[in-house]
């Protein structure tokens, strides 16, 4: 069972999102991520392709997400090593994951940087590598191999579809049509796929996939909010912590004052004795 990605492409790109830069989706420039993303998945499915029955099987077998028990669908290490596998009969399925990846990657990484897209990058595919066995251990779905970045592809697709969605893109190379439409098209296709059955455990990684860009695009304005409240509790906390050692120094001074006077002080006890008395008449100006 593979993830099989629709045929689709892009070109002329234009954002329009009023928070991201105007762009257009030529051929773009290789980003670090996307470049090594690409050369992985290809180095991955040269060898598995040429070798099938021994590479290919072997690579199928202790890195494909393969729900056959619970023990298997707790090797967690699947959900990260099924995304750089592919369909080892053609090309057609790592072609178009990374044809895909050579457009969206880059605009991506370059809006978030290259750590950023990474860890959405890798997180997309994980859902689906998540989704797809709960579902079938469940006994919802068909068990078998999932193998494919389709997951990872298709978070990229969602979360360019939110930020950038009046870019044209060309649905089977012909077809013009802006992205948020796309990405509809493709999340009702999954949907209708997944009910009848066809391509079952690629569509529920699909659509966990666009799930979790969704997500991420989204939830973006809480995460700063939460960050910039972590932010100022923690320099809150430093600054408190700083006071309090203050303090306590300050006692230990005044302290060493009253026994041999202020001229047994060292020059760096009278440094922190005049920062707290200006502290303190800081505090009382205001």
């Amino acid at each position: 069972m593979g993830l099989y990605d629709r045929d689709y492409t892009q070109a002329d790109f234009q954002s329009e999102h009023r928070y991201a830069p105007q762009m257009r989706l030529n051929f773009p420039r290789l980003t670090p991520v996307v470049k090594w993303l690409i050369i992985i998945n290809v180095a991955v499915f040269i060898p598995t392709f040429l070798f099938r029955n021994t590479v290919g099987e072997f690579f199928y077998k202790w890195f494909s997400v393969f729900p056959i028990n619970w023990q298997v669908s707790l090797q967690l290490w699947r959900i990260v090593t099924y995304q750089f596998l592919h369909d080892i009969l053609g090309f057609g399925h790592v072609f178009m994951n990374m044809l895909i990846l050579f457009f969206f990657g880059p605009m991506l990484e370059r809006l978030w940087g290259s750590k950023k897209f990474l860890i959405f990058y890798l997180v997309c595919g994980a859902m689906g590598g998540l989704f797809y066995p709960i579902l079938a251990m469940a006994g919802w779905l068909e068990v078998g191999p999932l193998v494919g970045a389709s997951g990872s592809i298709l978070g990229m697709l969602s979360a360019a579809a939110i930020l950038f969605p009046n870019s044209i893109v060309l649905l089977m190379f012909v077809f013009p049509m802006r992205l948020w439409v796309l990405a509809i098209i493709l999340a009702i296709v999954s949907i209708m796929n997944l009910f009848v059955g066809y391509n079952s455990g690629g569509e529920a990684a699909h659509l966990a996939g666009m799930a979790a860009g969704a997500a991420y695009v989204f939830s973006g304005p809480w995460r700063e909010k939460f960050k910039v409240k972590m932010t100022a509790g923690q320099k809150w906390e430093k600054k408190m912590t700083e006071q309090r050692n203050l303090q306590i120094e300050l006692d230990r001074i005044l302290d060493k004052v009253h026994r041999s006077g202020i001229h047994s002080l060292s020059s760096k006890e009278k440094r922190t004795l005049k920062k707290a008395t200006k502290a303190e008449q800081m505090r009382n100006r205001f």
